[in-house]
């Protein structure tokens, strides 16, 4: 489960991240962006990388949020030990309601 929560995330994520490189870059010339007034010292194709991989994070953060928010109240209050296996006093134990 935990192999497809990844992909249901990373998979939209990369997508978006490929659709916003080529939005932005259709726009913008790399070799005329600076970082705080001084002109980047990369090659152009070194710009696209970092652009795709932090487009890449924004979009699996957001995924991930989305993600996160959609799960059900039985997944957020399932308690992942075997009833025989939960401590004293656990509300989730055998036997108590």
């Amino acid at each position: 489960m935990l192999s497809h929560r990844l992909m249901w995330i990373l998979w939209p994520a990369f997508l978006v991240a490929g659709v916003l490189e080529m939005m932005v870059f259709a726009v913008v010339d790399p070799s005329e962006l600076s970082w705080f007034g001084q002109p980047l010292e990369l090659s152009r194709q070194g710009i696209y990388t970092l652009a795709f991989f932090a487009f890449w994070v924004c979009a699996t953060v957001s995924s991930g949020l989305t993600t996160l928010l959609a799960r059900s109240p039985f997944e957020v209050n399932r308690c992942p030990l075997p009833p025989a296996g939960r401590p004293d006093g656990c509300p989730k134990q055998e036997g108590c309601s």
